[in-house]
């Protein structure tokens, strides 16, 4: 695929995560990624569909200023589309709980960030 279309239809997916993300969060959802790295001159945009993962700092993962937990709306191989940072437990809790609502299943595994 052509880098310019990957990187449309990823910036489309990309929005439509985060305006998501941001009914869940009282709009303080910032976009992520819209392609794929796959270390080659291969474009691929991110993935359709929608896991969350939930990180924090204990996770190895550097929230920069942040701290507290971070809400992720990534795609099937961990590549973030969308991200909340800064969450307590309880604001952590009710996202994560009406992800769930939506049958928005979690992801496990690594999530990549953007830098």
């Amino acid at each position: 695929m052509q880098y310019f279309v990957a990187l449309k239809i990823g910036e489309k997916r990309v929005k439509t995560a985060r305006e998501y993300l941001n009914k869940l969060s009282n709009g303080q959802a910032m976009p992520a990624l819209a392609l794929r790295d796959n270390r080659s001159n291969v474009w691929e945009p991110v993935g359709d569909e929608n896991l969350y993962a939930i990180l924090n700092d204990a996770g190895g993962y550097v929230l920069t200023d942040v701290s507290g937990y971070m809400v992720v709306l990534c795609d099937k191989n961990g590549i973030s589309k969308a991200i909340v940072r800064g969450l307590n437990v309880e604001h952590k809790d009710t996202i994560v709980k009406m992800l769930r609502e939506d049958s928005i299943s979690e992801y496990k595994g690594p999530v990549s960030l953007p830098v």
